[in-house]
């Protein structure tokens, strides 16, 4: 038996409900459905931004949101311009959900739970009576004269309009490979680095404002690290890593970074305030008070590291020892060793070619009446609620073109 749709989505994910609930809103006649393999619907809207779920981020002018987009700036300008971060919080809004903006600009709902995403999409779909049918892996997709043929494994569907909002699956890239689409390979973005270092080994939880910058490349990032068991995460190498997944893929995870604890503070400025603190702290030991706005415990590793002694005082300083101290700070070499992903944040650098899509409407421009949301396609973010945008406008985008 064959089940008829209007419009089938695969993908329960946050993409696949939002642009089946967007459709079902414009056009209540269409019979709909939505195909998710696993026995539980937005799983990853579940677990993402630690169970509270960042929803988006207080980034409101296009122009300035496409750069968190370490691929598909370009493209989203467009996209953007028809549905940015205000539209979301008004969407949300007027299903229910009231959204708050935190210090870091990153937007949650005001209940502190995932579970109130989760329960505003479920109850939607209910009320338009969109069909969420679990268990459902797709084995093969192929298109017949008019139609699209879905088979799962013990089921076979007909759809004239099929979107796919699959996230990162490999399987269903094959098929797209098979049907003419180009994948670009996938690589993960948004790791930590594994780093042994004696300087950083008993500073789990020290966290600064720094600059970190990736030996013969240019790749830079600004922000807060934060020291754990196993290196080094936080913003500042988050970052890194998304704008260097390539890169950093392709150097099989070996590699050199510096690190400079003063941010902006370069080597000859760092010696200048330093001889400044030895005329003014003369009579005190070096290692006891960090002189600068990070923890102690990270100033007494470096001054360490600087072959300066624990009991030493700043005027017995020679100026060698300056000179370590000056680079420790600006520009401390550490060697990083592998990578560490969190399953909840992952995210995949890869998917299907963007040349291939159209995106005033989402739709593939291989095939007519193939629409395709989310992280499926070759465009990620950095952390901090940006992929979840990207489902959200190209959800809201697809669904009115169709």
């Amino acid at each position: 038996m064959i089940k008829n749709f209007d419009i089938i989505i695969v993908g329960g994910g946050a993409a696949g409900f939002f642009t089946a609930i967007n459709i079902a809103e414009k056009n209540p006649k269409l019979k709909i459905a939505i195909l998710e393999r696993g026995k539980e619907v937005l799983s990853k809207v579940r677990v993402s931004g630690g169970g509270r779920c960042n929803v988006t981020h207080a980034c409101f002018e296009p122009n300035e949101l496409v750069k968190f987009y370490p691929r598909g700036e370009k493209e989203l300008r467009g996209p953007f311009h028809q549905f940015c971060s205000g539209d979301t919080i008004e969407w949300f809004e007027k299903h229910g959900v009231e959204l708050k903006i935190e210090d870091d600009g990153r937007m949650f709902p005001v209940s502190n739970s995932s579970q109130t995403i989760i329960d505003c999409f479920l109850e939607a779909t209910g009320k338009l009576g969109i069909k969420v049918l679990t268990g459902q892996s797709v084995q093969s997709i192929f298109k017949a004269e008019n139609h699209w043929k879905i088979d799962t494994q013990d089921e076979n569907y007909a759809t004239e309009k099929l979107v796919l909002a699959t996230g990162s699956n490999p399987k269903i890239w094959e098929m797209l490979q098979a049907q003419g689409h180009a994948i670009v390979s996938p690589v993960p973005s948004l790791f930590t680095f594994n780093i042994k270092d004696p300087r950083i080994k008993e500073l789990p939880g020290v966290a600064a404002q720094v600059t970190v910058n990736v030996k013969d490349t240019k790749l830079e990032s600004t922000g807060p690290l934060l020291i754990t068991h196993w290196g080094m995460s936080g913003p500042a190498i988050l970052k890194l890593s998304a704008w260097g997944a390539r890169i950093l893929y392709d150097k099989n995870y070996q590699f050199t970074i510096f690190v400079n604890w003063l941010n902006d503070v370069d080597t000859e400025d760092a010696e200048k305030i330093l001889k400044d603190l030895k005329q003014e702290h003369a009579k005190k030991a070096v290692s006891k008070k960090s002189p600068f706005d990070f923890p102690n415990r990270l100033w007494e590793s470096l001054v360490l590291a600087s072959e300066i002694e624990a009991e030493t005082k700043w005027a017995d300083l020679s100026k060698i020892q300056l000179q370590n101290l000056a680079s420790q700070l600006t520009k401390a070499k550490f060697q990083v060793n592998g990578k560490s992903t969190f399953k909840e944040e992952f995210v995949t650098a890869g998917g299907i070619d963007l040349k291939e899509i159209n995106f005033k409407t989402m739709e593939s421009k291989l095939h007519q009446n193939l629409y395709f949301a989310g992280e499926i396609v070759n465009i990620d973010a950095i952390t901090g609620g940006f992929n979840f945008q990207n489902a959200w406008t190209s959800g809201f985008i697809l669904a009115n073109s169709i």
